[in-house]
């Protein structure tokens, strides 16, 4: 009879003790606790889908028919809405650190007054990167930032926009006039030679 109250106590013991384990403090948790009652509350519950992060919320379908495929622009504006998209910017002339975290931190309060919200992160001597939560203002944002004397370059999916303080952009634009001086000049002496 003894043996049976002590394989009772045992047990009630163990009982006790496992239930002591099943709660955790939230401050002890680890990150696989974490993930593992993520995993729960996913599999419960319904999400709202702006709690899910971006690569697992439904994309908006495109309607590719009324798309205008010769306009990169407008495909990018549609495709990149409410989607992540990173742009470059490069800094004219040779900048310190300092002076691109001045310049760039102004072109981000300049778009921030026009509602266009970026991130911001200065990558190098001369390079900014922008992050943008909402891809569909890329060109808009790349627009802004050309016209800024203080830009050389800007770069959206791999494609390189000159800017203001672009070397080649002025080198264009002097070439071109003396292009066009040398044209007018072959055809005056083409005509005093007839």
């Amino acid at each position: 009879m003894r043996n049976m109250y002590v394989a009772k106590f045992i047990l009630i013991l163990l009982i006790v003790i496992s239930s002591e384990c099943k709660k955790k403090d939230p401050r002890d948790f680890t990150d696989a606790d974490i993930h593992k009652l993520e995993e729960q509350w996913t599999e419960d519950g319904e999400v709202d889908e702006g709690d899910l992060p971006e690569h697992l919320r439904p994309s908006q379908p495109v309607d590719f028919s009324k798309v205008d495929a010769s306009d990169p622009e407008n495909l990018v504006k549609l495709t990149k809405k409410h989607k992540t998209l990173m742009m470059f910017a490069t800094v004219a002339g040779d900048p310190t650190e300092e002076e691109t975290e001045k310049i760039s931190s102004l072109w981000q309060s300049q778009l921030y007054n026009a509602n266009i919200e970026v991130t911001r992160f200065v990558i190098s001597a001369n390079r900014v990167l922008f992050k943008l939560s909402d891809g569909s203002y890329a060109y808009e944002i790349k627009d802004f930032l050309v016209e800024q004397e203080q830009c050389e370059l800007v770069t959206i999916e791999g494609k390189d926009y000159p800017g203001k303080g672009s070397t080649k952009s002025k080198d264009t634009k002097n070439g071109a006039k003396t292009k066009s001086k040398k044209k007018k000049a072959k055809k005056t002496k083409i005509k005093s030679e007839l």
